[in-house]
């Protein structure tokens, strides 16, 4: 398991997040208007998971914005933005935030995307949540880049997610 903070709390991860040059593991998650999203439908692009606890806390948001600024710019590559969010809370925070460039998918009808990348929080007071967390994946679908972020109020490191591109 990863060994985590939150605010200087120690809290923990089922696991680790999959190693650099494995095969991504398939997952489906639901999107803003209720309909399915695969890894397999992104097949051929570039893909970066942004992966964190909820939309409606500080850093997470900021992430997306982030995310959305920088994605605008990125060609055959696509931004996933996932959380266990309801897809209602997504959307109405896109629709505010004006966020056009990413991808919000949430995990909270089943949770095995959190599962199956082992970054689901085991304990405290975000346990069951998805950790602060970023994967890249190559047109490949071979993954390039992985951040576990070791403080969950800090951002991740945008700079080397977009280089492992």
């Amino acid at each position: 398991m990863a060994n985590i903070t939150l605010k200087g709390n120690a809290i923990n991860t089922i696991g680790h997040l999959p190693k650099i040059g494995s095969k991504a593991v398939n997952f489906t998650l639901t999107t803003t208007d209720l309909s399915h999203k695969t890894l397999t439908d992104f097949s051929g692009k570039k893909v970066i998971l942004n992966i964190f606890p909820s939309v409606d806390t500080g850093t997470c948001a900021t992430s997306v914005r982030e995310f959305n600024k920088k994605a605008a710019d990125l060609e055959n590559t696509v931004v996933l933005c996932i959380s266990k969010d309801l897809p209602f809370a997504q959307a109405r925070f896109c629709g505010a935030e004006g966020i056009e460039n990413v991808e919000m998918l949430s995990d909270f009808a089943d949770g095995n995307f959190g599962k199956s990348y082992e970054l689901d929080i085991q304990n405290g007071p975000l346990a069951h949540l998805h950790s602060r967390a970023i994967v890249v994946i190559d047109e490949k679908g071979i993954i390039t880049h992985t951040e576990q972020v070791s403080e969950i109020v800090d951002e991740p490191n945008y700079a080397a997610a977009l280089e492992a591109l």
